[in-house]
């Protein structure tokens, strides 16, 4: 059972277990403009670093080329194209002129240099506009990287834009894209992204005055340590609490739309974006599921994918891309970042706010899971009184069987580290604690505070 095809992880897991045979430490990395804002506080160690811009003040602190800050949450748009470039759609061979304006961060210093980077971002794009994401790393050792495309988006998928894609074969022989993350090659050769600036493009058709909106772009970065297993914790504040996140399973939709990453038996990470988007009390309208055979059940699971699918990497588990979904629900919010430890988890769940998680195990590694995967995104919805995770696990055969309680000691080990064995003993990465959050624009004080101690809003 797995959430993200193996093509994309397994390259990158392969790539990382040479620098772990050679005990070579491992990493991933992301950030954005605190500057900004003034100081947050610090997570454990310093060694992962969340960083975004979302405010009129962080706006106006990049370089604008045609966009501007506009509305009362305050987001960039176009204002004045500087220009028009062509764009050649490669997954429909469609070639087409389009009007861009760029915003261009300030150059950021993370906390830790780091050897991956992962940006998210929260937009709006009405019929006719999309977006590219963009980062520039530098190196330690004052060079640069070349521009990196992190993603081509757009919430919709008609005729009129580009079909959402991540970027394949982009390499200086340093440090490469794969997928939705920038990695070192060689984290043991000491090469490290000490600073990055983003730039996000803003696209649309010639003579319209449409605009895509950003309201949030960011990246998370980090440094972690090659580690097979990663420190028991305690149970912390969120012991006995749970909270009511719908229960949706994606098998249930097997062989449905099997042209977005081959059906539901691989939709973990729409089908867990979906329950925790309703949780906050958002769902699909009637008219955007009129295309769902009605004789399905859960009809917004497959819209979720439909609306996740990366072309390129021709799967439903990009990360940003599931976040910047939730986000085109009105009043939401969404970024991609990595706990230190499950407290972490534990102060987001006691304040109402449930997480989704990404991990990789073997069967005999989760007692209760009933499978093995190479990558898979279940939600974090509670914990038991005895500091037990309490998960809604999408890799269930119906909708009941969603919810699972799973031992505390197993699942922070299969989350948290960064190496693990599979089931042929072979030296395989994970995720070293990635996670997607939403939230609302307008969180209650407990929640922000919550938000604001994790690092993040």
């Amino acid at each position: 059972m797995t959430s993200r095809p193996a093509k994309r992880r397994t390259v990158l897991a392969a790539a990382l277990a040479t620098a772990a045979a050679a005990g070579t430490p491992s990493a991933l990395a992301a950030d954005g403009g605190a500057a900004a804002r003034g100081p947050r506080r610090p997570k454990k160690d310093d060694l992962i670093d969340y960083q975004d811009w979302t405010s009129t003040r962080d706006w106006n602190a990049g370089e604008h080329q045609g966009t501007r800050v506009r509305g009362r949450r305050a987001g960039i748009a176009l204002g004045s194209p500087v220009g028009t470039t062509e764009y050649r759609d490669p997954h429909t061979g469609r070639t087409a002129e389009w009007e861009y304006a760029t915003w261009t961060s300030p150059l950021h210093t993370p906390k830790v240099p780091a050897t991956e980077l992962i940006a998210s971002w929260n937009a709006r794009t009405p019929s006719g506009t999309w977006l590219r994401i963009e980062v520039l790393g530098s190196y330690a050792d004052g060079t640069d990287t070349p521009w990196y495309t992190l993603g081509i988006w757009t919430a919709g998928d008609g005729d009129d834009v580009p079909r959402r894609t991540s970027v394949p074969d982009q390499s200086d022989g340093r440090s490469t894209v794969w997928t939705d993350t920038v990695a070192v090659d060689d984290s043991g050769s000491g090469v490290r992204l000490a600073a990055y600036r983003l730039r996000v493009t803003l696209c649309r058709a010639p003579g319209s005055d449409a605009t895509p909106t950003v309201w949030r772009l960011g990246a998370m970065a980090s440094d972690l340590p090659d580690r097979f297993e990663v420190p028991a914790s305690e149970p912390g504040q969120a012991g006995g609490i749970e909270l009511k996140v719908p229960r949706y399973s994606q098998n249930i939709h097997e062989g449905r739309y099997p042209e977005y990453d081959g059906g539901g038996e691989a939709w973990c990470s729409p089908t867990s974006s979906q329950m925790i988007i309703e949780y906050w009390g958002r769902k699909p309208a009637a008219e955007d599921l009129a295309w769902v055979n009605p004789d399905y059940e859960d009809p917004q699971v497959c819209h979720a994918a439909r609306f996740t699918f990366d072309y390129e990497y021709e799967g439903c588990g990009n990360w940003p891309f599931n976040t910047a979904y939730a986000a085109t629900y009105e009043g939401m919010e969404g970024v991609v970042t990595r706990c230190a430890t499950l407290h972490d988890a534990e102060r987001l769940v006691a304040a109402g706010i449930p997480l989704i998680t990404s991990q990789s195990f073997i069967e005999s590694e989760l007692d209760g899971a009933g499978y093995g995967t190479a990558g898979h995104l279940m939600t974090v919805i509670g914990f038991t009184e005895d500091g037990d995770v309490i998960a809604n696990d999408p890799a269930s055969p119906d909708n009941p069987a969603v919810r699972r309680v799973y031992r505390r000691r197993e699942f922070e080990n299969i989350w948290l580290r960064t190496k693990r064995y599979n089931e042929k003993g072979e030296v395989r990465s994970g995720t070293g604690g990635v996670c997607y959050i939403y939230f609302p624009v307008d969180p209650s004080p407990a929640q922000r505070r919550a938000l604001r101690e994790f690092g993040v809003c």
